[in-house]
């Protein structure tokens, strides 16, 4: 009789359920892990030490090192946790202002504003945090840093959500897609740098009032959106009502 066989139907060696297990446990190590470094942050500010880390998880560097890597994978595990924060407040402040419509008229102001204003609450709610994320640790990056750049990656993925809203005005066709995409990066890059400059001087000027003065600058200049000629001289795309 022949030893039963170790693989599946599909030819492929089944997991050990210790290791399962184990690999469960290790994500949830790191959740926490993770979650202990950002109230190191807020405790001690963006500079804050890997001993400091440590002692705010109740372990010990090494603990942090296995779990995380080096201070640039702890950088990057903070940057990925605060990421799907941002990327999710974004969402339901776009849902609760009316959504990314495809028949009906979109209300742009609107959407702007929740989106303007759900990034600024964060700035708000968590500077150091932020400062940590948008302020690279002093380490010794990765050669291919440009594509993997989390805050890149982050505003990346929120231009890629004002390119679905702008497409909503008028015809998404090859002739206005690059033109929505770098007004969406325009628009990211206008309330990241606002964003910066008003956590280090506020100079009075309270979280709503930023917002509402962005919003009400970026709706402006989207004003004419689809109306500007095309290089050629031609008729531009009327806009989508």
């Amino acid at each position: 009789m022949s030893a039963p066989s170790s693989t599946s139907d599909h030819g492929q060696t089944p997991r050990d359920g210790r290791d399962v297990r184990w690999a469960a446990h290790r994500v949830a190590r790191r959740r926490e892990l993770v979650d202990a470094t950002v109230r190191a942050i807020r405790t001690h500010g963006a500079g804050v030490g890997m001993e400091e880390i440590a002692a705010q998880a109740g372990t010990s560097k090494t603990v942090i090192y296995r779990h995380l890597g080096d201070r640039h994978g702890v950088y990057l595990a903070v940057c990925e946790s605060v990421d799907a924060r941002i990327l999710a407040e974004i969402e339901q402040a776009t849902a609760s202002s009316g959504g990314f419509a495809t028949t009906a008229e979109v209300n742009l102001p609107r959407i702007l504003g929740a989106v303007i204003d759900s990034y600024l609450r964060l700035v708000e709610r968590d500077p150091e945090v932020y400062r940590f994320v948008v302020r690279r640790p002093d380490v010794t990056l990765p050669d291919d840093l440009p594509a993997s750049d989390p805050v890149t990656g982050l505003s990346g993925r929120i231009a890629d959500n004002l390119t679905h809203l702008l497409a909503q005005l008028q015809p998404d066709d090859a002739h206005t897609q690059g033109r929505n995409r770098a007004l969406a990066w325009a628009l990211v890059g206008m309330v990241k740098e606002s964003a910066d400059r008003w956590l280090e001087n506020p100079d009075g000027l309270t979280r709503t009032d930023l917002a509402r003065h962005l919003t009400a600058f970026a709706h402006t200049g989207l004003a004419g959106h689809g109306e500007l000629p095309t290089s050629d001289g031609s008729a531009p795309h009327p806009r989508r009502r």
